[in-house]
């Protein structure tokens, strides 16, 4: 009787407290979903409803135990219904550089992409569009260069993984946000379902060389370790992802599907043994996990990998008529 009697004084004590936090944490996850996704007048009324929705919650919970979790209970059926209705799509109308993502098709060695970009950029903002239909031969895969590229925190970087074949060719796959014409990256879209997911397949002198040339970013390259049969499989895994979100697209989250961890994923079908570390999520210091792993081209220090990887700087020097890709890479 008294260990019972014990227990329920221990729940009247921390049973508020409980309740409060549960209903903090659903009315604050609603709160910034509902911000993300609705847009003046419809958000304000939607975010003063959710409060009332609290209030009503705390005001049955001052009344009855039971009735105040009943009313939490129903507010998070609400917001969990509302939430999984928001369904991705491929049928937006998308910013020009995001308009494609890649699909192919792989008869025997010979593979088939469509929608390459081959962007001309005059600047940031504005580029001559061609997207292009390329050819390559699995036989003449030769190389796996992994660029990083830092707007602002040097621990955060975008990841672009670039593949090439003895005949020249060049093909750059970028996991990227799919913005819409009027959107803008914003990090909390990223956690709340606002904007999609697309692979985006390139050549260097557009996806690379507008974060060098007219964005000014810090972007370095690292070839990457692989034999010719994991080349391969991390080729064909990419281009799988391109068939499969063409085909069931994908949300973009700013945690778990970015560029850097859709990497790890599609990198775990071909080394299954990867371990999870800190670095997936801080992608600026993802060639130090890749060292560690041993992942990279060449024995050096890793001040020394980051040196001769920079190529900002070189890449804004090219030559007129001068192949891009080729003199980025002088002096790797």
């Amino acid at each position: 009787m008294t260990r019972s009697r014990s227990g329920r004084r221990i729940a009247k004590s921390f049973g508020p407290a409980v309740f409060g936090l549960v209903l903090a944490a659903t009315t604050g996850f609603a709160a910034a979903a509902i911000w993300v996704q609705f847009a003046g007048a419809q958000r304000l009324t939607l975010e003063a409803l959710l409060g009332m929705a609290a209030l009503a919650a705390i005001g049955l919970r001052v009344r009855s135990r039971r009735a105040g979790w009943v009313g939490l209970a129903l507010i998070a059926l609400v917001a969990g219904v509302w939430y999984h209705t928001i369904q991705p799509s491929n049928d937006r109308d998308w910013a020009a550089d995001v308009a494609h993502g890649v699909t192919a098709r792989v008869e025997g060695n010979r593979v088939t992409l469509y929608n390459v970009r081959a962007f001309e950029w005059q600047d940031a903002a504005n580029a001559e569009e061609h997207w292009v239909t390329r050819h390559y031969d699995l036989d003449k895969l030769d190389t796996i260069d992994m660029f990083t590229s830092v707007w602002d925190n040097p621990d955060i970087a975008h990841l672009l993984v670039s593949f090439g074949f003895t005949d020249g060719q060049r093909v750059v796959f970028s996991v990227e946000i799919r913005r819409e014409v009027d959107e803008e990256f914003e990090i909390l879209g990223g956690f709340f379902r606002k904007f999609e997911l697309v692979l985006i397949a390139a050549e260097e002198s557009d996806i690379i060389k507008l974060r060098t040339n007219h964005r000014g970013e810090d972007v370095r390259i690292f070839p990457i370790k692989l034999d010719p049969e994991r080349e391969r499989k991390m080729f064909l895994t990419y281009i799988a992802l391109g068939d499969t979100l063409a085909e069931q697209p994908a949300f973009y989250n700013t945690i778990t599907d970015n560029c850097t961890t859709t990497v790890y994923k599609l990198a775990t079908l071909i080394q299954p043994d990867m371990p999870l570390d800190i670095r997936l999520v801080k992608s600026g210091l993802l060639p130090e996990y890749l060292d560690d792993l041993g992942g990279l081209v060449d024995e050096v220090e890793m001040d020394e990998r980051r040196r001769r990887a920079a190529i900002t700087e070189r890449a804004k020097l090219v030559p007129p008529s001068t192949d891009y890709s080729d003199w980025i890479r002088q002096g790797y």
